[in-house]
């Protein structure tokens, strides 16, 4: 047999018993699989059993809370802590298991699971604080620069943007638990949101001020910012519920935050730190918009008067 043959036939070999091992590889994934898809269907189910007979134990709980003796009022306040920090846990769980698409994901992704099922895979989290802690950081940067340069921006608003690179940071070296847990469905959304309403505001606010400059009415050193000024205002009322939406939300985070605190196994000083920081957001936010608003309508008001 000429030696080119027989390396053929050995080499054929080799990879015969590599595709032998591949398929028994694969038979094993499969099997694996199946049995993780059951594993997670029996999980859910017990999870949302369990939340239900927890529900109903609380219930009853409340009910036999006044009249019982000492001893026993001391076993239902113990069982009354349990059941907090079982509710806990149970959402702890929930954070790896397959859940259903909401409306808008279903008409936009079909049933495709999206929930990450790994700690390395929630990596995406700390990208998307760096992110934001770097476009903060930016923004502090640039309209530093402009204001030596002339520029106009609200003091609010500027010292808004050091709170948020802030509140960034503190979120970017908040630890996985389950603190982090409960909040992070609920912070990813506000982001969202947030990206979505500053868009809005640079699609008006360049066109505001694109006008204004040709009319010499603004400082060529003037910008867009996240918020509203007093040189905003035609055809803005489209933009205000967008605007007073994410104050309340910055402030439905603060509460949150807050509330979180109260639960026996928060121990990361990242969650009233970033509670804080939603609060004095929401009232900087929220008060100097209304004072702008309030400027206006009577600035209005009295030129009405004047006519």
């Amino acid at each position: 047999m000429p030696k080119i043959v027989a390396d053929i036939l050995e080499e054929w070999k080799y990879l015969e018993d590599e595709y032998q091992q591949l398929q028994e590889t694969h038979r094993i994934y499969l099997q694996k699989l199946d049995e993780i898809s059951k594993l997670q269907q029996g999980g859910s189910s017990s999870i949302s059993r369990q939340q239900k007979q927890l529900d109903d134990m609380s219930y009853h709980v409340k009910r036999c809370s006044t009249g019982p003796s000492k001893e026993d009022a001391e076993m239902l306040e113990e069982i009354k802590d349990k059941i907090k920090t079982r509710q806990t846990t149970f959402f702890e769980m929930n954070a790896f298991l397959p859940k259903t698409n909401g409306v808008y994901l279903r008409m936009v992704l079909g049933n495709v699971n999206v929930t990450l099922l790994s700690k390395q895979a929630k990596f995406v989290d700390a990208i998307l604080n760096f992110l934001l802690l770097w476009y903060y950081c930016t923004l502090t940067i640039r309209e530093s620069i402009l204001i030596t340069n002339g520029s106009r921006i609200k003091g609010w608003w500027v010292l808004h943007h050091y709170i948020s690179a802030f509140l960034t940071g503190v979120m970017l070296t908040w630890p996985e638990g389950n603190m982090y847990k409960i909040f992070r469905n609920q912070f990813i959304a506000y982001s969202l949101y947030q990206s979505f309403v500053q868009c809005l505001q640079c699609y008006y606010q360049s066109g505001c001020l694109y006008r204004l400059r040709a009319l010499g009415e603004r400082h060529n050193m003037d910008l867009t910012v996240e918020g509203f000024q007093s040189w905003m205002w035609k055809g803005l009322t489209f933009l205000l519920p967008f605007l007073f939406f994410g104050h309340f939300w910055q402030l439905f985070n603060g509460l949150c935050l807050f509330r979180m605190t109260q639960l026996p196994d928060c121990k990361e000083w990242q969650v009233s730190t970033s509670g804080l920081c939603f609060l004095i957001l929401f009232m900087g936010n929220f008060f100097t918009t209304l004072a702008v608003v309030r400027q206006k309508q009577k600035s209005r008001n009295q030129k009405t008067k004047g006519q």
